[in-house]
């Protein structure tokens, strides 16, 4: 290698050097790390919305094994799940608050009618002291608490990038790169997200 090549690729590597630091000190490789946190939290907020939607047709169909003139109810239940499970949940939704708010209104009607359908069971002792029925108790218990565990776990990871990203000189970084402010869940639900919902039927 001639004196000259060695000169240039001694420039290029300090460069290059140069730049790393230069990134990192912006917090580039934060806003990285960042985001890639809001993504796996999102993911697992998805999984367990989608465990939760896995059980409904059972659960259905077992109710109505013992109350099938509760006919109104139990397809409100189907309707809300097919309504939540056709909305097509991609990385995007972290970026767009009308399909953020979307998908929360759509588990959210999923949720309410989970709820009617419970309370109608009530009236029902046969139902409550099915064995599948229990066990379906028990699944649906556990993920509701999961789906609470996950969606506070995405909020605090929204709120950790969001201050960054509105911090300075972060916030020069963010333009430049167009690491935007990320919506997050509605202010008025986090009371709700705070407490997992109850289920209960008739222990």
């Amino acid at each position: 290698m001639t004196i000259h090549a060695f000169a240039r690729w001694t420039r290029l590597i300090f460069a290059a050097t140069f730049m790393a630091a230069l990134l990192s000190g912006c917090g580039y490789n934060q806003f990285q790390t960042k985001d890639e946190a809001t993504k796996a939290a999102w993911s697992e907020v998805v999984n367990q919305y989608q465990r939760r939607a896995d059980l409904i047709p059972n659960l259905v169909n077992t109710v109505k094994g013992y109350a099938s003139h509760e006919k109104d109810t139990l397809e409100a239940v189907t309707r809300a799940r097919a309504a939540a499970t056709s909305m097509q949940v991609t990385p995007e939704v972290l970026n767009d608050p009308a399909a953020l708010e979307k998908f929360q209104k759509l588990q959210g009607d999923v949720s309410s009618a989970l709820s009617r359908l419970l309370v109608v069971t009530e009236n029902y002792p046969n139902l409550k002291a099915d064995a599948g029925f229990r066990d379906l108790q028990s699944q649906l218990e556990g993920t509701e608490n999961r789906i609470t565990v996950a969606r506070n776990r995405y909020i605090t990871s929204v709120q950790d990038y969001n201050v960054m990203a509105r911090s300075f000189p972060n916030n020069l970084t963010a333009m430049v790169f167009g690491y935007k402010v990320k919506p997050n869940f509605t202010v008025e639900n986090e009371k709700a997200i705070s407490t997992a919902p109850t289920v209960n039927f008739g222990k």
